[in-house]
């Protein structure tokens, strides 16, 4: 039940208000003034107070001002405690700040249905609130939802021949203050390789490697490339992204690698169960902030020959990835990148990880799934 704290120096209207409100099943914490009663709600703030007016040092009133001044302190519920024949006590206390109050001498019942309406109040109040954040959460999700349906249509229009652009053609750089930056590598695939054959092994890049460059794309990438076995891929905001930040599709993108992924391993069972080839997993990376895509000329044609994505958010995306291996990792989140989603993701193990040749480790953690 609930913690409520009572401030009487009487010693026997003390011990009444305790009796009745621990048979009702609450915690009670009482003290003979109101210092000391306001120094155990600052302690542990309760779920009410029941306070009388006329108290030796700081009385009820005193203790009331003390209280609304507080803003960790000022939404806890007042009852006070005072004699009929002070009715200015009553006028005083609901116009400092009191909730309600009881006159002395009263009958148990009267401080059972006070306490019970004030707590109604209060879990009513809690309850509204709760269901105001649920609600602008639901809704900011919904909007990204419906903005992330219409970027698919879109780009399922667009012929797969054009669905890896370059830019405008330019010879500029391109400079963004904030981007997100995603790194996808297959960790065992040299094992891999050494039990497959050439064509099958080109068979199997050709199947992840093409689903895994359809799913960056449709999630709107900018920019992305091969390095090694990886693939690297730019997120930016772009009018045509519109409210879907860079962040949350770059997020999507990783979750539709981990699926693809699994259908690797699917199709590897099927076509090479017999063989005893090790597990086929794939380890992604996500870290946000400034990123250039650099245009690199052709020296024997003076032309813009290539794109290369640079700045440290690019490197620390990539030795993040290597790290996510050893963690067991499937997806790992720089916590700059999860700043950007907040509320939009579900996040499991947290790491403070050292990233080899970085003077600085990388504050991290395991991405799971979309918020529900």
């Amino acid at each position: 039940m609930a913690l409520i704290v009572v401030m009487e120096d009487d010693a026997g209207t003390r011990t009444l208000i305790a009796s009745v409100l621990k048979k009702e099943g609450h915690e009670v914490a009482t003290a003979e003034d109101g210092a000391q009663g306001l120094a155990m709600v600052e302690a542990r703030p309760p779920a009410l107070i029941i306070s009388d007016v006329q108290m030796p040092g700081l009385n009820g009133f005193e203790m009331l001002a003390a209280l609304r001044r507080n803003p960790r302190l000022t939404g806890i519920p007042v009852i006070l405690l005072t004699s009929l024949h002070e009715r200015v006590h009553m006028r005083i206390g609901m116009t400092t700040g009191a909730d309600d109050y009881i006159t002395k001498p009263f009958r148990p019942g009267e401080l059972r249905e006070a306490v019970n309406a004030q707590l109604r109040k209060r879990d009513m109040q809690v309850s509204v609130q709760d269901m105001a954040v649920d609600a602008a959460v639901r809704t900011a999700l919904d909007v990204q939802t419906r903005e992330l349906s219409k970027l698919y249509e879109r780009r399922l229009a667009k012929a797969l021949s054009e669905r890896w652009p370059t830019g405008d053609g330019s010879n500029a750089d391109e400079r963004f203050s904030d981007a997100t930056v995603l790194f996808v590598d297959i960790p065992n695939y040299a094992s891999v390789s050494e039990r497959l054959s050439s064509q099958e092994l080109a068979e199997l890049v050709k199947r992840f490697y093409g689903s895994a460059g359809d799913t960056v794309y449709l999630f709107g990438a900018r920019h992305m490339q091969f390095i090694g076995e990886g693939l690297l891929a730019v997120f930016v905001d772009a009018a045509n992204t519109r409210s879907v930040s860079h962040g949350l599709r770059a997020a999507r993108a990783a979750l539709g690698l981990a699926d693809a992924a699994r259908g690797i391993r699917q199709y590897l069972e099927e076509h090479f169960g017999a063989r005893d080839l090790p597990r086929f997993d794939v380890n992604v990376a996500l870290h946000s902030g400034p990123v250039t895509l650099a245009r690199l000329q052709d020296p024997l044609h003076d032309v813009s020959a290539q794109i290369l994505p640079v700045g440290d958010v690019v490197t620390a995306t990539m030795l993040l990835q290597k790290q996510a291996y050893g963690l067991g990792w499937s997806i790992a989140a720089s916590a700059n990148m999860l700043r950007g989603v907040l509320g939009a993701v579900q996040v499991g193990r947290r790491a403070i990880v050292n990233l080899p040749g970085r003077s600085a480790a990388l504050d991290a953690a395991e991405l799971l799934a979309l918020a529900h």
